[in-house]
This record gives C-alpha cells, sequence and structure tokens, in this order.
C-alpha cells in the first residue's frame, strides 16, 4: 500500500477559530482541511485515511466524543488531539481514556503546536503499520491474530477455514515475522494490540 501524504484536519463549529487554524499550520507546509461539524468530517474523511484530527469537544450536532466513537469503530488509523474549554477537562481526560492521543485547552495554540510533533510521528507510525498489515496475506493475517490470542500452533491448525497443518502454520508464523520486523509471539501480540488488529 503506497503512502499518502499525512493530512491535518480540524473539526470546530466556531468559523473563527477554523481560520486561525488555517494561518497557523498553512506557513507550516501541513495539507490542512476543515469541517465545521463533526458529521461533515465524518462524510468526508476515508476510514483508512492517516493524519491527525484537531476536535473540538464541544460542538453543535455531534459532540467530539461521538466522533471519536465513530473512528473508533471505523478503526481508523487518524490520531485525534481533542480542544476543549477548562470547564471540559475531565471529560478530555476521559476522551484520552477511550484513544484519543492528546487535548490541549483552548485556545493554547502554543500548546497545540508544541504537541502536534509527537502526534504526526504517531500518525506515521500508524501509516506505516496499515501498510505493513496490507502486505500480509489474508491467511497471514488471520494466522497473526490467533498468534496474538496466544493459540498454540496446533489450535491454529484447527481454528482456520479451511484447517491446515501446525507445520503450514509454522510457515506463516515465521512469514508474518519477517515481514512485520517482529521477533516472538509477545511482540506480535503488542503490535496487534496497539494498532487494534486483534478481534473484539
Amino acid at each position: 500500500m503506497k503512502e499518502t501524504p499525512l493530512t491535518l484536519y480540524v473539526v470546530d463549529d466556531d468559523e473563527a477559530l477554523r481560520r486561525s487554524m488555517l494561518m497557523l499550520f498553512f506557513p507550516q507546509g501541513l495539507a490542512v482541511q476543515c469541517f465545521e461539524s463533526g458529521e461533515a468530517f465524518l462524510e468526508a474523511v476515508r476510514s483508512d485515511q492517516a493524519g491527525v484530527v484537531i476536535l473540538d469537544l464541544r460542538m453543535a450536532g455531534m459532540s467530539g466524543l461521538a466522533v471519536l466513537e465513530q473512528l473508533t469503530q471505523r478503526n481508523s488509523p487518524l490520531v485525534t488531539l481533542f480542544l476543549s474549554g477548562h470547564g471540559d477537562i475531565p471529560t478530555a481526560l476521559e476522551a484520552v481514556r477511550l484513544g484519543a492521543f492528546d487535548w490541549v485547552v483552548k485556545p493554547e495554540t502554543e500548546q497545540l503546536l508544541a504537541k502536534l510533533p509527537a502526534a504526526m510521528t504517531e500518525a506515521r507510525e500508524r501509516q506505516s503499520a496499515a501498510r505493513l498489515w496490507q502486505e500480509l496475506t489474508p491467511r497471514e493475517r488471520e494466522v497473526a491474530r490467533q498468534v496474538g490470542l496466544g493459540q498454540p500452533n496446533k489450535e491454529i491448525a484447527r481454528l482456520l477455514n479451511p484447517p491446515c497443518s501446525p507445520r503450514s502454520v509454522e510457515t506463516h508464523r515465521a512469514n508474518i515475522f519477517g515481514k512485520l520486523g517482529i521477533a516472538n509471539d509477545n511482540e506480535l501480540g503488542r503490535w496487534l494490540a496497539r494498532y487494534r488488529w486483534l478481534p473484539h
């Protein structure tokens, strides 16, 4: 899968804030798209699009948390940075617990600029992981999930559809480790959990 340029999305129902964000980020050479609502953003963004979304917690229509929930259900690789007012800090912390990368108090643009490089780095790592995952065959992805769940080769061989021999599972396992650059089962399990490719 070819890596596509990372996009920075700004989702906020405050037009003045959206304009200020454009003025802040364009001089840094970032591709920026702004949306006035969570609904418009979710309709426009692809589920496999990598990048960073700066998301207001409180908006007319869908809340920021509702948007995050939709992104999580889509298994979106987007990295989420929440904007919150001082009174929203407990909600922002809850958003991080639910999978958001970080949060910034409005309108602390310096704090936002300070946190953005780490968010962009995380977005690139997720993009790279998605590319590696797509390089596995469907059978290898099936085996990888079972290995990540701690299943032994004999049980994996039985669970696969169609079933195969434990020796074939061992071959798949070696191919998976080689393609992903992973050394052992525990590392694979952590990698799958981080990028949310283990079955729920």
